[in-house]
């Protein structure tokens, strides 16, 4: 007896994938940063769960954003440890996908 095994094709695999979520994201903002918005409306457009550090209001938060990118400029994204400073919702896009890109891809419901 012959078995044979046919890979299906892409556009034929019913299946949903998803990519997990990064375990921490925190996002150093100004409250008057048009950029700082922007990046509020990527994240929130994406169901993508963050910590928002206000750091005009916080100085424990604006010295943390300093310490972490070296720069007072905002916004400021950290993702389980690797930080994005004085970006643009463009620059977010392809962060995000380089920070993802590593975590296995697992069935949805799985």
């Amino acid at each position: 007896m012959i078995l044979q095994w046919k890979a299906k094709r892409p556009e034929q695999n019913n299946r949903r994938h998803f990519m997990p979520a990064p375990s921490q994201v925190k996002l150093f903002v100004k409250p008057y940063c048009g950029w700082c918005r922007q990046a509020i409306r990527w994240l929130q457009a994406r169901g993508i769960s963050y910590e928002t550090l206000d750091v005009e209001a916080n100085h424990n938060a604006m010295l943390e954003m300093i310490e972490k990118s070296g720069q007072t400029l905002a916004p400021v994204i950290e993702v389980d440890g690797a930080i994005l400073a004085d970006f643009d919702t463009d620059e977010l896009a392809k962060f995000w996908d380089e920070q993802t890109a590593d975590s296995p891809i697992q069935e949805a419901g799985s």
